[in-house]
């Protein structure tokens, strides 16, 4: 097919508006197909290039599929903008830049695809624990250092994804549908209470 510019034949070329018409096309499938279905080439055809392209940008499917979340949702620096501040007021930043990033119709969509996706396929399953593993319990670690820093950021992060699952995954009454003010009031307490290192007891013999 002949280019506008006649410049000659074949599919576009990388440019620097090549990348953003693919993931513009990308974000568009995913959202409106789900994971599976979307291919590299079918993504190739709508944007007008070859798909070996999109593989030189993006590496693979998954690699596309990251990069169309890093448009609209970061969950790592949706997590660094509420680290800093009062350390007793650390629940509460927390949960309302979680409850505020996925109410949000057009920043909340991909987060829920993308956990979704990750149930259905193993490797983005891996991908996706690694994220958290090191971008979301590796940062609060880090953040809230100490002796089981580690042990207290995943029991921390584990109440978080409790809350999405049951909140925008299984859509679980009343929580579902609970303002956010009235379900950070009832949640806050149990992710204070994973902050500090639980007492030590003796063990049983």
């Amino acid at each position: 097919m002949m280019n506008k510019s006649g410049a000659g034949r074949g599919r576009r070329r990388g440019s620097p508006d090549t990348r953003e018409t693919i993931l513009a096309v990308a974000r568009r499938r995913f959202l409106a197909d789900g994971y599976g279905p979307v291919t590299m080439r079918s993504v190739a055809a709508e944007a007008g290039v070859d798909a070996a392209l999109i593989s030189y940008f993006f590496g693979s499917k998954k690699g596309l599929f990251g990069a169309v979340l890093g448009l609209v949702a970061n969950p790592p620096e949706v997590l660094a903008g509420a680290l800093p501040g009062d350390p007793a007021e650390l629940p509460e930043r927390v949960l309302r830049a979680l409850v505020g990033t996925w109410d949000d119709p057009e920043r909340g969509a991909p987060l829920l695809l993308m956990v979704r996706a990750a149930v259905q396929d193993p490797d983005l399953t891996r991908l996706v624990r690694d994220l958290l593993e090191r971008e979301v319990v590796g940062r609060i670690a880090d953040h809230l250092g100490g002796p089981d820093a580690t042990a207290r950021a995943g029991a921390f992060g584990a109440q978080l994804a409790g809350l999405i699952f049951v909140r925008y995954i299984l859509a679980v009454e009343p929580v579902a549908s609970m303002p956010p003010d009235e379900l950070i009031r009832y949640l806050a307490p149990g992710l204070r209470a994973a902050v500090h290192s639980p007492s030590r007891r003796p063990r049983m013999r």
